[in-house]
């Protein structure tokens, strides 16, 4: 039997094969990030930070534990369900859609790990840019986080093989349309699993239309997660500041 998953955002992030498969990251890495960008930001204690598209919650909790006050939401009902038990009066999830505003104003939306481009309607990616300006208050600032696309596509492994707690994950990675595709293929208890992610491959003048289109501001660029200076053809990340 083959289950086969098109829609890939709404299902691929709620199955445990997701998790299973990005065990690996470096979560070091992403609390040194959250580090630099705090400080960076000079994100205070009494700062209200919402963490878009927070999936189980890594950056939220590690947000709390230096001591801000974070909102995680997420499309996955498993990641927020998972999430909940860290939950207390300075840190709460909520499953929300990011395409729309939260309802709620803060002092700083974190939109982290390339959470963005991945929408089947392309019109989403700028509803998503004009709901994080509402999701600001007057002197909030939003960052988000996303892979630098052309230095993605030119080091890109075409295929390759990863096991995983005993899981064979098939991995075979393109370009089509503009977007970088991975498809993921496995098997688990004789069942045969395909899912496929998508991601628009946003260059920085592409992200500069979305916010002219949005209202919004561009302030700072940076190109790594030492808030390193940002160069197209040798970035692994394209971290954007705004508002």
């Amino acid at each position: 039997m083959t289950k086969d998953t098109k829609q890939w955002y709404a299902s691929w992030f709620d199955t445990p094969f997701y998790h299973i498969l990005y065990k690996d990251r470096d979560y070091k890495e992403a609390q040194h990030f959250m580090d630099k960008l705090t400080s960076y930001l000079n994100i205070s204690p009494d700062d209200q930070i919402l963490d878009l598209a927070c999936g189980k919650g890594r950056h939220s909790v590690y947000l709390n534990s230096i001591g801000c006050q974070v909102t995680g939401v997420d499309l996955s009902e498993n990641s927020i369900a998972h999430a909940k038990q860290f939950e207390n009066d300075r840190l709460h999830f909520f499953v929300h859609d990011m395409c729309k505003p939260y309802g709620s104003q803060f002092d700083a939306v974190f939109n982290l790990f390339t959470s963005f481009g991945y929408f089947e309607n392309e019109e989403d990616n700028l509803r998503t840019i004009k709901s994080i300006k509402a999701n600001l208050n007057a002197y909030g600032v939003a960052v988000i986080d996303f892979m630098n696309s052309p230095f993605v596509i030119n080091s890109l492994v075409k295929e390759e093989v990863k096991t995983v707690d005993d899981i064979r994950f098939r991995l075979k990675r393109y370009v089509e349309h503009n977007y970088i595709i991975k498809e993921i293929s496995f098997e688990v208890d004789n069942e045969t699993y395909k899912f496929q992610e998508r991601v628009k491959a946003f260059n920085l003048n592409e992200f500069k239309a979305l916010f002219k289109a949005a209202d919004c501001h561009l302030l700072d660029v940076f190109g790594d997660y030492n808030l390193g200076k940002y160069d197209e053809t040798s970035s692994e990340r394209l971290i954007m500041v705004f508002k």
